[in-house]
């Protein structure tokens, strides 16, 4: 229990330090895309580099940490991120777009380590420990949803070209974390040893689960579509005549809806069932939209940014627990891997359409792109509870 209670404390100081990030990230990089980007359809591309390199870097990334450990995996990820940051900063300096994508795929490695962080939290942990495990960890989620808006509005206007310190900021939480996970305890895993293993079923075979493709549906679309919002709003509220102030603002309460819930999620899923918060999810997130259409003050920006928060949490953790109850312990590798590369393609597709959808989709101002971001959002929250309401009316094998 000491060295499980001691690597906890290591990992909510990394969630709360490094874990800014996500918001300043989400914060800046649209603003500064609509500065640097030689098309306005490309402003929020810079998000979409984070998305992608999330998503390639997650397989080695976690073979990293097999063979050598957790610490040296969330050390090259924190070491990355700083580099990443390094080189944003150049691309702002020299007013070169290519440099900024360049620093924002990096920052891509980082972020995915952050998704690992839960899972070390209960590399040690006796089994009784795990959940309050998890559950500390993402409490320092909290805490960067706080910290990060913060540290955007006390740096962004320091210099003449926006967003110098708030790099530089960047960098310094990712060397004190890469100091930081010196106190990691944690062995590195052992090697298993053995011959033919029982695999599951085929990646064919899993495809036709429907079970496994309606929680991937619905997985994508919550993740998608809150990316596809998020990425635009500082955009559209400074668009609209608010301050970046109010835009960290309002993106610092959709962090903290995000994560506030996750505390109670699990009972509610156990209490009514997980096809029933998933749709409470897409429900919500359809709320969001309908506010978001009612105008652009900064009270509903505020609403709807909160809605889509509580949405993306009811959506996507409904449909990852979907997904882990849908196939066998020998599959989880296999499964896992084919839910993350359609989730998070549709976030990459997502959040490189937001930029499209807000300057490029023959909308006359601010105003009229945000409404079309918004709307974007139907069809695929048609698909979405379409596919969950006929599977919950198909017939049970056993029937």
């Amino acid at each position: 229990m000491r060295r499980a209670k001691r690597n906890v404390a290591v990992l909510i100081a990394a969630q709360a330090l490094m874990g800014s990030q996500m918001p300043m990230m989400f914060i800046i990089g649209g603003l500064v895309g609509q500065m640097l980007a030689p098309n306005p359809c490309l402003a929020t591309l810079p998000i979409s580099m984070i998305v992608l390199g999330s998503m390639l870097s997650a397989r080695p990334l976690s073979g990293l940490m097999q063979r050598h450990g957790r610490r040296a995996g969330f050390q090259l990820a924190a070491g990355a991120g700083a580099l990443g940051a390094v080189i944003a900063l150049l691309g702002l300096l020299n007013d070169s777009f290519v440099l900024y994508l360049v620093g924002s795929a990096l920052t891509g490695v980082y972020m995915s380590s952050q998704g690992f962080f839960r899972f070390a939290a209960t590399d040690t942990a006796p089994p009784e420990f795990e959940p309050r495990a998890i559950s500390w960890v993402m409490a320092g989620g909290l805490a960067s949803a706080i910290i990060g808006p913060a540290l955007v509005r006390a740096t962004d206007d320091l210099t003449a070209i926006p967003f110098l310190y708030s790099y530089a900021a960047i960098i310094v939480l990712n060397l004190i974390g890469a100091l930081l996970f010196f106190a990691l305890d944690i062995p590195r895993p052992a090697r298993i040893e053995g011959g033919a293993q029982n695999t599951g079923r085929s990646t064919a075979e899993i495809l036709r689960d429907p079970n496994i493709v309606v929680a991937m549906i619905c997985g994508m679309v919550s993740y998608s579509l809150m990316n596809l919002v998020m990425t635009s709003t500082p955009i559209a509220m400074v668009g609209c005549g608010l301050t970046r102030d109010q835009a960290s603002s309002v993106v610092s309460a959709h962090v903290l809806a995000m994560f506030v819930p996750s505390f109670f999620t699990g009972h509610l899923i156990n209490r009514f069932g997980v096809g029933r918060i998933v749709g409470l999810g897409l429900l919500i997130l359809t709320a969001a939209g309908a506010v978001a259409l009612t105008g652009v003050q900064i009270g509903q920006f505020y609403l709807t940014l909160i809605l889509l928060g509580l949405g993306w949490n009811f959506g996507f953790i409904g449909a990852t627990a979907m997904v882990a109850r849908a196939h066998s312990p020998e599959e989880r590798g296999r499964v896992q891997g084919i839910n993350d590369l359609v989730v998070f393609g549709g976030v990459f597709v997502a959040s490189l359409s937001s930029g499209g959808l807000m300057n490029c989709s023959g909308a006359i101002d601010a105003q009229s792109g945000w409404n079309a971001v918004n709307l974007a959002m139907v069809p695929f929250l048609v698909l979405a509870g379409g596919a969950l309401i006929w599977l919950r009316m198909r017939p049970s094998p056993a029937s």
